[in-house]
């Protein structure tokens, strides 16, 4: 059992709330971490040590702030099995796919202490007696807020384009992955000056605490009706809110595509990680010249996959996920794979396959953050652009196509932050977008994170009048 403690000013203690948070184990059901959850005086203190810190972190010369960012990621890549092994306890991710993403928190950390040395603002063409600057700096206390379906890779990239440019940090991690984050803070903080990380644990009502606190940004990833309720919180305190939220991500296959090929994509994007990913694929909207081939094909992926994935987080998001599913049937559509919660402990889900869908039905129109891939098909290219921009979502879309024409107009017509032609997955490094709608608003990856993470000052200066 993993005990996991709060961090505030430097010090270790157990959250004073007296609620206990329990997290089991998704394939055994087997409680594997208890969280003493902070309480609202913790939170306010975690802040008030963040707060009283900032101004000499502030201070520290970017090279030195990069040269402790770099520190902590050696220190969290010689954790990778540790932290992997938390992860894969807590919320299911096979080992090696867990170790995966720890790998990837590490790259970007350290993506981030290159970056952040060079992060400087740039001078104006003025008048020749003065001198003209836009210069940033940093924008003071950033309450991060992190999601348990990839704790390390998220909270890494957050955290380190916070530190970097010389913020302070308070950080929330998921009450479904509550050791992780507890690990991951004890391998960074010792790197950082007392009060620069400090780290809150517990539920929803810790998170709302933290995010209606005196601080000056509240940086989410997580659900659309949490990151509304951030929202709501900025708006009334004036902190900057940076939220990536939900998304019902559409995946086009257009015509003349291989339908084998097709369905081994989008088994990727439905499938991966259980579903449980923001930008999974979500709706698939298929030109009737491949439909047949392709549902087939789909099918028979789901088979394949069936054997790799590891269950969903808890038994209420697969309720969640099968009252979608069992909906869906009820209203019409066809069961080609999975669709049946399976005997035993754990909450474990088949990959799923359903077609005939409509619009109406909620695996077409809200996010299922399972292993489903609900099917229509559509008479054309246009009929797939049209279902797929309607949505209330915009995080991501992907289209397959053998047409450049329809690729052209697919990245420039679809609403969602991030567009991929022919491949569910990928992108170069550094790649950043603005997601739409109710997924959220404000760079969450890439250089572009730490210009959310520091403000801009215009700074006009001229020499005073001869004869002072």
């Amino acid at each position: 059992m993993n005990l996991v403690r709060q961090l505030i000013g430097g010090v270790w203690s157990e959250g004073g709330s007296g609620r206990n948070v329990t997290v089991s184990d998704p394939s055994t059901g087997e409680p594997v971490s208890t969280v003493p959850a902070s309480s609202d005086a913790d939170v306010t203190a975690a802040v008030h040590a963040a707060r009283q810190t900032a101004p000499s972190w502030a201070g520290t010369s970017p090279a030195d702030r990069a040269a402790a960012l770099r520190a902590a990621a050696d220190t969290v890549e010689a954790a990778t099995g540790e932290l992997a092994a938390l992860m894969h306890a807590e919320m299911g991710k096979p080992v090696d796919e867990a170790a995966g993403s720890v790998e990837a928190g590490v790259g970007t950390l350290r993506q981030y202490a290159e970056l952040g040395p060079v992060h400087r603002g740039h001078a104006l063409a003025g008048n020749d007696n003065a001198i003209d600057l836009m210069a940033f700096g940093p924008r003071g206390v950033v309450a991060v807020i992190t999601p348990w379906n990839d704790p390390v890779a998220v909270a890494c990239g957050l955290l380190g384009a916070a530190l970097v440019t010389g913020n302070t940090v308070v950080h929330k991690p998921s009450e479904r992955t509550p050791a992780t984050g507890h690990r991951l803070a004890e391998l960074c903080a010792p790197h950082f000056p007392d009060g620069v990380l400090s780290l809150v644990n517990g539920d929803g009502p810790v998170g709302a605490t933290l995010a209606a606190a005196e601080v000056d940004v509240v940086a989410h990833v997580g659900s659309t009706a949490t990151g509304r309720s951030i929202a709501a919180a900025c708006a009334r305190t004036g902190a900057k809110a940076l939220l990536e939220n939900g998304g019902s991500d559409p995946l086009i296959v257009d015509a003349g595509v291989d339908p084998a090929w097709a369905a081994a994509q989008a088994a990727t994007g439905a499938f991966a990680n259980s579903g449980q990913i923001c930008v999974a694929v979500e709706r698939i909207y298929v030109h009737r010249e491949v439909a047949d081939a392709f549902l087939d094909a789909l099918a028979a992926e789901a088979e394949t996959w069936g054997g790799k994935i590891g269950p969903l987080v808890d038994t209420r998001l697969r309720d969640g996920v099968h009252a979608q599913v069992t909906a869906a049937l009820e209203a019409g559509a066809q069961r080609r794979a999975g669709g049946g919660v399976p005997d035993g402990p754990g909450a474990f889900y088949p990959p799923t396959v359903l077609a005939g869908c409509t619009d109406e039905m909620a695996v077409m129109r809200d996010e299922t953050f399972g292993p489903v891939a609900p099917v229509m098909v559509v008479e054309s290219f246009d009929e797939a652009l049209k279902r797929a921009a309607d949505s209330p979502y915009g995080l991501a879309a992907t289209v397959l196509t053998p047409s450049m024409s329809h690729a052209q107009r697919a990245w420039r017509e679809l609403p969602a932050g991030t567009v991929k032609v022919n491949a569910v997955f990928g992108g170069a490094p550094g790649g950043a977008a603005h997601p739409r709608k109710s997924s959220g608003h404000g760079f969450g990856y890439g250089p572009e994170l730490l210009d959310e993470m520091t403000a801009t000052k215009a700074v006009h200066i001229e020499a005073p009048p001869s004869g002072w």
